[in-house]
């Protein structure tokens, strides 16, 4: 997945054939990169494996969209410390290494 449709995200779910930590990007997007029940959903995905790198970059992101920077730190830390300078930015950069 390194291309969404901007369509899909009309959709009450994501598209099939999607892996977990792809839907839980999905979802982070569907709610506006905002706190909602859409970055619940995107939260619960990434607490299925934790220790999985790509789990943990979208957790990355979830606890700074959340604002809780120490979580999301933490969580950068244990994937490299990298991130972009926008949550969009963001989005976008895990996005392409998502695949």
């Amino acid at each position: 997945m390194t291309k969404l449709d901007p369509v899909s995200f009309s959709n009450p779910t994501p598209p099939t054939g999607l892996l977990p930590p792809q839907q839980a990007l999905w979802w982070l997007k569907k709610g506006r990169l905002m706190m909602g029940p859409e970055w619940e959903k995107a939260h619960a995905i990434c607490q299925q494996d934790e220790g999985n790198p790509q789990y943990d970059i979208v957790h990355a992101l979830a606890h700074w969209i959340e604002g809780d920077n120490a979580n999301a730190a933490y969580w950068y830390r244990r994937v490299g410390g990298k991130r972009a300078l926008t949550i969009a930015d963001e989005w976008q950069r895990i996005l392409g290494q998502l695949r």
